[in-house]
């Protein structure tokens, strides 16, 4: 069978269960990315089968029929939090009080340079401002220091791919792990720079990866506690939810991961404190709120 870089295809030691993309080739190995799951795995050519466009439409529909409920959830979250807020604000009383709210700042560190563009796609749509840079995951430890320092983000996120091999040792075992050590080592350049868990909010993680050994190096929260695959917008989620939780709130571990597509086998955490702060008066002349879903523009992806 003729394989080629970028070609879509399924393994079938695993009865097709997740769609990867090819991203290298290497004699008779090849190494794959999921497109939707952030897993990355070896393969032998001959295990391989190339989805074929009927298939894999139906696989991209269901997929974005997930995503847009994943959305809709935020958005409900997001109009209690706002209500929650106005009404702390006015008072509760009827008058309308301007007010504006000063928003987290992003920094989105990933593997994947395709998986970033569709995050950045989806913090516009939630109204966060991020900063997304495309490393590889061996070479985040050092490049993270330099990029808070110039960027002063009080939210990152850090991701890209992983997997487990039980050939390598058992789960606890963080040699057995393709790219959790280098997510751990980031998390803990990171620390470096800033140790307040409240004053910089960390998600660190990917499909399978080593959950204790990155919450242990400082992150708030990670990915996977039962080393489940996660789906490629959900650091996102995590982010969006973190950064619209007003800043003298606690984040409830359990209503961050309500909106994901992984769920809490997929990711934890400990409990942090949101990152959104509100002022009066708000002196445009209009009494509307200027942070909105669907209002960011100022997103900046490096690669």
């Amino acid at each position: 069978m003729d394989i080629k870089i970028g070609d879509i295809v399924t393994r079938k030691s695993y009865n097709h269960d997740i769609v990867f993309r090819v991203s290298e080739l290497e004699k008779e190995q090849v190494l794959l990315r999921g497109t939707e799951m952030r897993l990355q795995a070896d393969a032998p050519i001959e295990d391989l089968t190339i989805v074929a466009r009927a298939d894999l439409e139906i696989r991209q529909k269901k997929s974005k029929e997930k995503e847009e409920f994943s959305y809709r959830l935020f958005r409900q979250d997001y109009q209690l939090m706002r209500e929650k807020k106005a009404h702390q604000i006015s008072g509760g009383y009827e008058r309308n009080f301007s007010y504006f709210q000063l928003p987290a700042k992003v920094l989105h560190l990933d593997g994947d340079p395709i998986y970033l563009r569709k995050c950045i796609s989806l913090y516009q749509r939630v109204g966060l401002h991020v900063h997304g840079v495309h490393l590889l995951e061996k070479d985040m430890p050092q490049e993270i220091g330099p990029l808070i320092e110039r960027i002063q983000p009080n939210l990152i996120i850090i991701t890209g791919h992983d997997s487990y091999s039980k050939n390598k040792g058992e789960k606890k075992d963080l040699r057995a792990y393709r790219n959790s050590k280098y997510f751990a080592e980031t998390v803990r350049e990171a620390r470096r720079v800033n140790p307040h868990l409240d004053q910089l909010v960390i998600f660190a993680g990917a499909c399978q990866s080593h959950f204790e050994s990155i919450i242990r190096a400082g992150a708030n929260f990670a990915s996977s506690p039962y080393r489940i695959n996660i789906h490629a917008l959900d650091p996102v989620y995590i982010a969006a939810k973190i950064a619209y939780t007003p800043f003298m709130e606690s984040v409830n571990v359990s209503d961050v991961l309500r909106n994901t597509l992984t769920g809490e086998k997929g990711m934890g955490g400990v409990e942090t404190r949101g990152l959104l702060r509100t002022g009066m008066p708000y002196l445009d002349g209009t009494e509307e709120e200027p942070t909105e879903p669907n209002t960011s523009t100022n997103n900046i992806i490096e690669f």
